[in-house]
C-alpha cells in the first residue's frame, strides 16, 4: 500500500484497503476556524441537539485567524461564537484573541491556522487531520492524511469522530499522456495498466524529486513547476507524495509549501515520508505518541513524476490560474503595483528570509507598497529576532526597514481571502499588477 491508503487502513480499522472501498475513518484532529466555525457549530447542534457534546473536546482544534483585525461586527462575532462555543464544550485547544489593539496581548492567539497546527504539535505522522479550509493539506508535510472539507461533514465530524471518504472516480487510458519534458527536468512515466485502477481512498501520484536545488530556489518554484505541468485538475481527488533526495534535504516549512499547495492541483492530500528532519521538529512539540507509515515497494501509484531540480527555474503563476506558469524571466518587464508577503504558503519564517536575502543582494530600495503579513506569532518574533545569513547580524525587519517596505503586520490570513474592507493590504480599489508571494491566484482572492 502507499503512504495514504496505510493511514486510511489504520484510521478505518483495516489491514488492507482494497481499490474501489468507501471507508469510515476515525479522525485525530478536526480543526476550524473563524470563517468555517460557526457554519460547523450550527450543523453541529441542528444535528445532534443544543445540549449535544462534542465527540473528544481534546481532539478538536478552533484558531480564529482569518477575519481578526477588523472593527466589522460580523466578523467580530464569529469569533465570539468561537469562544462562547469552546467555552461551553471545554475545548481544549482554541488560540483565542481578545485585545485586536495589540496582538502580542493575546498569548494564546497564534495566526494562521495551517501554520499554527504545525508549530503546535497538532501534526503528527501516520494520523487523520480534517479542517474545514482547503489549505489543511498543509499538514501532509509530516506524514500525516490531511485534507480540507466542508462544514457539514465537519459538524458530522464534531458529533462522532468519524467520516465517510469516498472512493475515487474510475480512472482509464484518457486521464493521462506521457510526456518528455527533459529541458525543464520534468519527466512523467505512467503506469503500464491505468484502465485497471478503480478508484482507491485516493488513488497516489508520486513526484520524485532529485538534484541539488540552486540556492535560488523555495519549494514554491517546484510545486509550481508540478502544477504548471499536471494542471490545477491533474491530481482531482488523487494524493501527491513527495519524495527524492530533494525533498529529503528541504526543511519543514517548505515540506509544507510543497503539501500546502496540492489543492490547487486537485488534490486530495500531499504528503512527505516523515524521517529525522520531522521528528526533530516535532521534539518540543508533542508529547502524543505517533506512528509514521511509509509505502511500500511494491505499493501501486497511478502515475510517477521525475523531476531535475537542478533545472527548474525560479517561476511565477499568472493571473487567474496557478497552473499558468511562467519563467520569472520572462516576466522581467511586467509593471507590479504592489507586493503582498504573507499566507499560509508565503508567510513562514523561511519565506521572510528569503526575501530579507533578495533585499540585502540588490541593496535597492522598493518603488511599490510592500506588504508583510507574518502567519503565526512566532514568524512575527523571527521576524524581529533571527539574524538573516550574510548580512552581518541584521534581522529580517532591520533590512525590511531599510528596503522601505511596510512594517510587519499583525499574524493573520490577512487580504489572502479578501475580508472587510478594513483589512490591511486589502485591495479596494482596481489595480493592474500584484506581485503576491502566497498561494493560488483564481479571481475570486484578494479584493471584493
Amino acid at each position: 500500500m502507499t503512504m495514504t491508503e496505510k493511514i486510511l487502513a489504520r484510521a478505518s480499522e483495516k489491514s488492507h484497503l482494497e481499490p474501489g472501498e468507501n471507508v469510515w475513518v476515525n479522525v485525530d484532529v478536526l480543526m476550524t476556524h473563524d470563517v468555517g466555525g460557526p457554519g460547523t457549530i450550527g450543523i453541529f447542534k441542528k444535528e445532534f441537539g443544543q445540549n449535544a457534546r462534542v465527540w473528544d473536546h481534546e481532539k478538536i482544534v478552533i484558531i480564529p485567524d482569518h477575519y481578526i483585525f477588523t472593527s466589522d461586527e460580523r466578523a467580530n462575532r464569529n469569533v465570539d461564537i468561537l469562544r462562547d462555543f469552546c467555552l461551553e464544550q471545554n475545548i481544549k485547544y482554541f488560540y483565542d484573541i481578545k485585545d485586536l489593539s495589540n496582538f502580542k496581548a493575546n498569548p494564546d492567539y497564534k495566526g494562521v491556522c495551517h501554520i499554527a497546527l504545525a508549530q503546535e504539535g497538532h501534526c503528527r505522522p501516520g494520523e487523520v487531520l480534517l479542517g474545514t479550509d482547503s489549505h489543511t493539506c498543509n499538514a501532509g508535510a509530516f506524514g500525516q492524511f490531511a485534507t480540507g472539507i466542508g462544514n457539514t461533514d465537519a459538524g458530522f465530524v464534531m458529533g462522532t469522530g468519524k467520516l465517510l471518504l469516498k472512493a475515487a472516480i474510475v480512472l482509464g487510458p484518457s486521464h493521462f499522456k506521457a510526456v518528455e519534458c527533459s529541458d525543464d527536468g520534468f519527466k512523467p512515466s505512467i503506469g503500464k495498466e491505468p484502465a485497471d485502477l478503480f478508484g482507491i481512498v485516493p488513488p497516489t501520484l508520486r513526484f520524485v524529486l532529485d538534484g541539488e536545488m540552486p540556492n535560488y530556489l523555495l519549494a514554491k518554484d517546484l510545486i509550481l513547476q508540478i502544477i504548471g505541468e499536471i494542471t490545477v485538475a491533474g491530481a482531482t481527488y488523487k494524493s501527491m507524495e513527495f519524495v527524492g533526495s530533494t525533498v529529503q534535504g528541504l526543511n519543514m516549512e517548505e515540506r509544507m509549501t510543497l503539501c500546502n499547495m496540492v489543492v490547487e492541483a486537485g488534490g486530495k492530500n500531499g504528503v512527505v515520508p516523515a524521517d529525522e528532519v520531522t521528528f526533530k521538529y516535532l521534539e518540543d512539540k508533542t508529547s502524543e505518541n505517533y506512528e509514521p507509515v511509509y509505502s511500500d515497494d511494491n505499493a501501486r501509484f497511478i502515475g510517477e513524476y521525475r523531476i531535475d531540480v537542478s533545472k527548474v527555474e525560479p517561476l511565477v503563476a499568472k493571473p487567474h490560474s496557478p497552473d499558468n506558469r511562467a519563467l520569472a524571466r520572462e516576466c522581467k518587464d511586467v509593471k507590479i503595483d504592489r507586493v503582498y508577503i504573507g499566507s499560509c504558503t508565503g508567510g513562514k519564517t523561511e519565506d521572510f528570509l528569503a526575501a530579507a536575502k533578495v533585499f540585502l543582494a540588490s541593496g535597492k530600495k522598493v518603488k511599490v507598497p510592500t506588504f508583510l503579513v507574518p502567519a503565526t506569532q512566532k514568524v512575527w518574533m523571527d521576524i524581529y529576532s533571527l539574524p538573516v545569513p550574510g548580512s552581518g547580524g541584521k534581522t529580517c525587519s532591520q533590512i525590511f526597514e531599510e528596503a522601505g517596505c511596510d512594517t510587519p503586520t499583525s499574524p493573520s490570513c490577512g487580504a489572502c481571502l479578501g475580508g472587510p474592507r478594513d483589512t490591511y493590504a486589502r485591495m479596494n480599489e482596481p489595480q493592474a499588477n500584484l506581485r503576491i508571494h502566497h498561494k493560488q491566484k483564481f479571481p475570486r482572492q484578494d479584493g471584493p
